[in-house]
This record gives C-alpha cells, structure tokens and sequence, in this order.
C-alpha cells in the first residue's frame, strides 16, 4: 500500500498530526497505524481529563508555546464539534511557608505565559473556592478545564476518516526499512510503502526511532499513576480541581483533586516506575521492559538521585494510610474509608543517558522519518497544535505550502 505519510501511534497526538495533515493537504495520501484494535487506548484513554491553562511551563518552551495555542485551538474544536468540556478552573495551594516561593515562581510564569486572569489568593479566599482546602496562599486559575480525551480523539478520528485518511488498526510496527524515495512499513500483518513515516508511538517512541535510527538518545521510561476516587458521599468535598505546589526538582504535580466531566471525584496520582511499558496493574511486569530500563545509563543516574522520592511513592502505592494523609494535606477531613480503588496510567518518561528527565517536547528528524521522541503532559491539551508543529514539518519535505 503506497501511502504519501504513513503515522504510527493511534493516541492524540498522532491523530491530531493526521488530522492536521489532511486539512491542509487533503490531496496528500495519509494513514495511521495503531497496534492496538481500538484507538486511544494508552496514555490518551487513561489520563486524568485536565485542560490544562501552560501556568507551569517555561516561557518560550515548545511545551509552554503549544500548550497555550492548542487550549485555543481545542477549546475551538469541541465547540465547532459538540465535544463536551467544562472551564471549572482550579486553584493551585501552598500548605507551607517553604512552598511561598515556588508558589511565587508559578505565578509569574502564568503573567509571562499570557495568562492574566491568574489571581493569587490569600488562605481566605480559597476557603471561598473550595471550603475544605487546607492552605496558607494559592492561585485561582480560572483557564482550567475538565474533558474526555477519548471523545476528542475518536472526534480527530472520525474528521481525518472523512476527509479520505485511512486508519488500520491491530498494526503493530516491527521493522522499517527505508532508502530510494520512501521507506516500507512492516507490521504485524501487512507491509505498508510511504514517503515519510511520522512516529507518534508515545510509550513506545524510543523503539520505533530505534528501528530507523542508528543511535537513540533517549529511553523511555515507564511510570504509573494510580487513582483513587472519592465515594459519593464525600464529592461535595471538591468542588473542582485542586493542585499542590509542584516540587520543582520532580517531573510530576503530585496528587491533587480532579473532578471529571462525566461525574466523580478522582484523587492522585502518585508517580512509580512501571515493570512493563503498559503495566496497569501492580503485579505487570515484563523482563524485558526492566531490563531495558535498568541498563540505560541515565535511568540508573535518576535512581540514584530520586531514590527517596521513588521509595516515598512506593509505599503510598502499597500503603492507603500514606496515599490519604498525602491527600489529607490539601483536604484535612479526607478519611481513608472515603477512598476507593480508581484507574492507572501510565507515563512516557524520556530520560537521556546523563540522566536527564527531558521536560519538554522532542522532536527528531531524519530524512525518512520524523519522531515525535517526547509529547508528556500537556500534550493532550496541546495536541492540535503539535499536530500542526509536525504537519508543517512534514509537508516542507513535499516543497507544499504551509499555512
């Protein structure tokens, strides 16, 4: 099968580069490849929901530039689409004196970021947003939302099919060879030729740069997120989304309250590194993923330099005393009995061989193939705009315009 762009990765993002890719060069032939039998399956279909307003991320990042335009380009899309969102806003609260600063620096990275609806709030004002937070300063956020990204990606899907793109799922990538004018695609059941393979393979990105790629920079690493929610008699604690103050030194918000836009409560999630890439569950594990894992050198300098943090996860994962008191920072009346078991996710966490956890979207070119080697969070809420970040990389190989 001849194919102009060839994606693999049937999660969010690499439906919003199909999508985007499609609207501006619909006579371009373009397919996407998923290995799994129904779309958005991973990362996409079991995040937390968050629109997410860019308040935290670096000014002039690919990570804060996307973020803030693809909240305007989603927020128009699902209301052109009918896809259902809610802007509940969410306040960011400091439980310490300590926290005061970062709580500072978020602050004015919000101002610099474009976000001047951002106030700060003093301990009696949150009370005023969410009676039951326990905190000493906060900020009120009033860009954050809540929405399915299933919906909205089973919408990119649905738009890019009409529009002539094709999509195959239950095709998992195992080779690519490529040289002359393309490369061919082999998978699992069929053997696909195109110009420009985009990589779009999330959890699995490192493995499919490796298949055209002679040196890989990166790993990607596994960590699970894991949930509870709140019993119904206890919703009323949360009246919307409630978040620390981030440890700085650590790629994750720590646990906070989410409400979600089909109802409940969510509350986490914590951040321990996963025995299997897809390990949902406590008790997955493949050999293979830890050992590829362990032998990169830069995960063995994360271990190293995180290793109490990793250990303070860990026993919130196995011990619900130590996941409520966390939570019982934020919300001092929250009990144990008032939690039940909710999902697990899991994150891409790219990690370089110094040891660094790579912060911000990565994208790495070749002639044949564009990976997309990191998209972490806010990649969701970013999505259409990196769609159209790798569209435009892609159609510059094709000499077409870009718009």
């Amino acid at each position: 099968m001849q194919h102009d762009v060839l994606i693999i990765g049937g999660g969010i993002v690499g439906l919003a580069t199909a999508l985007r890719l499609k609207e501006t060069q619909p006579e371009l032939k373009i397919a996407l490849l998923e290995k799994e039998e129904r779309l958005a399956a991973h990362q996409t279909g079991n995040n937390s929901g968050v629109i997410h307003s860019g308040i935290y991320y670096k000014p002039g990042s690919l990570k804060a530039t996307n973020c803030i335009n693809g909240y305007h380009q989603l927020l128009e899309f699902c209301d052109r689409e009918g896809v259902a969102y809610d802007l509940c806003g969410k306040i960011v609260v400091a439980t310490s004196e300590k926290e005061l600063p970062a709580l500072e620096n978020i602050y004015q990275r919000g101002l610099d970021n474009g976000l001047t609806r951002i106030r700060k709030i003093s301990a009696g004002e949150l009370k005023e947003y969410e009676p039951h937070v326990n905190g000493i300063a906060g900020i009120h956020v009033p860009y954050t939302g809540i929405i399915d990204y299933t919906d909205v990606s089973l919408k990119y899907a649905e738009k890019f099919q009409r529009a002539g793109g094709e999509i195959f799922t239950g095709e998992k990538a195992v080779e690519i060879r490529s040289g002359g004018d393309g490369s061919e695609v082999v998978t699992s059941k069929s053997t696909f030729r195109t110009r420009l393979v985009v990589n779009c393979a999330g959890l699995f990105a490192d493995k499919i740069a490796a298949l055209n790629r002679d040196r890989v920079d990166f790993r990607i690493i596994p960590f699970r997120g894991e949930y509870y929610e709140l019993i119904k008699e206890k919703r009323s604690l949360v009246k919307n989304l409630i978040y620390p103050v981030p440890d700085p030194n650590f790629p994750f918000l720590g646990v906070h309250f989410t409400r979600m836009i089909k109802g409940g409560v969510e509350a986490g999630p914590n951040a321990v590194f996963a025995f299997k890439r897809e390990g949902y569950k406590r008790t997955d594990f493949q050999l293979g993923d830890v050992a590829e894992s362990l032998a990169w050198p830069g995960f063995r300098k994360v271990m190293l330099k995180y290793w109490q943090t990793g250990l303070g996860e860990y026993y919130r994962s196995f011990s619900k005393a130590a996941f409520t008191k966390a939570l019982q920072k934020l919300i001092p009346e929250i009990r144990e009995q008032d939690l039940v078991p909710g999902g697990a996710g899991v994150r891409a966490q790219a990690c370089d061989r110094t040891g660094g956890l790579l912060d911000d979207f990565m994208i790495l070119e070749d002639r044949y193939v564009i990976n997309v080697g990191n998209a972490p969070s806010p990649a969701a809420t970013s999505s259409l705009s990196i769609g159209k970040t790798v569209a435009d990389l892609a159609l510059k190989r094709f000499g077409l315009e870009v718009y």
